[in-house]
């Protein structure tokens, strides 16, 4: 049904995704999208729903304690989620409902598998421990989404008052380093002549090593998110799982503290970044590159 080739879909990929998905995933995503687009007429949203549906068995799976069986489910739910995108993107057929069909049947898979997984156990052990081990994946999940749009919120309004307390032209060096991503933020000029705002400039000072680990991340197509959503789920509904019951509650409170961790990292970027908003004229160097 169509020519497609395996470069066609590797070009579809996300300039930058999670290293789960990039070594874990997407080798095996990006084979069977290319059996899809050539050989079937199934859309993005077809795949969501898909995805949705073997999510769904691998909550049931993990209820009745096949958590072999749920791990392996929950990796193939994520993997038909990784390849609606790519066709969406390759064949021109994504729709704005599409968004919200797979914001929210990722939010329905982690829920059903939490409290599949915790209530399972609890009704098999009667251990509370692991009731409450899935109430606090599905918070910390809900967390993430959360602070994900506020942080955004107060990104760009820091960004806003920056350019009126500079009173002049100028580019953020975020913007600088996404248009060049393999480039240090060390000497970075905008070259076009426009003076160029570095919001991060504290965060470097006190973490030197950082930009030369986000290259080399870059260089690997993978973002500085090195413990997000989707290594969580992927620690909570697979790693876990495939280790057996004595691991389930471990492993989650491990993973969730580590996300904490980092969702408080990307919160103190931003504070960090809030205050070096120059108050006046002669303060203006801070936030210079």
């Amino acid at each position: 049904m169509g020519g497609f080739t395996l470069d066609d879909i590797l070009a579809t990929r996300k300039s930058r995704d999670s290293w789960w998905t990039v070594f874990m995933v997407d080798p095996l995503a990006c084979r069977l999208a290319l059996l899809v687009a050539n050989h079937t007429s199934m859309t993005p949203n077809g795949l969501t729903r898909l995805s949705m549906a073997i999510g769904l068995g691998a909550a049931t799976a993990f209820a009745y304690g096949a958590l072999a069986l749920g791990a392996v489910l929950f990796y193939l739910s994520f993997t038909v989620d990784c390849m609606d995108g790519k066709i969406a993107r390759l064949k021109g057929t994504g729709t704005p409902f599409g968004l919200w069909l797979d914001y929210v049947g990722d939010r329905i898979r982690v829920v059903a598998c939490a409290f599949g997984i915790g209530f399972g156990e609890y009704a098999r052990s009667g251990d509370t421990e692991y009731a409450l081990a899935a109430v606090g994946v599905v918070v910390l999940d809900l967390f993430r989404y959360i602070n994900g749009p506020q942080l955004k919120r107060v990104k760009e309004a820091t960004r806003e008052l920056a350019q009126a307390r500079m009173a002049g032209d100028c580019v953020f060096m975020e913007d600088v380093l996404r248009a060049r991503p393999r480039t240090e933020a060390a000497g970075v000029e905008a070259g076009d002549g426009r003076t160029v705002l570095d919001l991060q400039k504290a965060f470097h000072a006190r973490f030197p090593w950082y930009d030369r680990f986000r290259v080399f991340l870059v260089r690997r197509r993978v973002r500085t998110h090195v413990m997000s959503g989707i290594e969580f789920h992927a620690a909570v509904f697979v790693v876990a799982p495939l280790l057996g019951v004595g691991a389930l509650v471990p492993v989650s409170a491990g993973a969730g503290a580590l996300l904490l961790a980092f969702e408080m990292s990307l919160v103190y970027r931003v504070w960090l970044a809030a205050r070096q908003i120059p108050r006046s004229a002669p303060e203006r160097e801070r936030i210079l590159a």
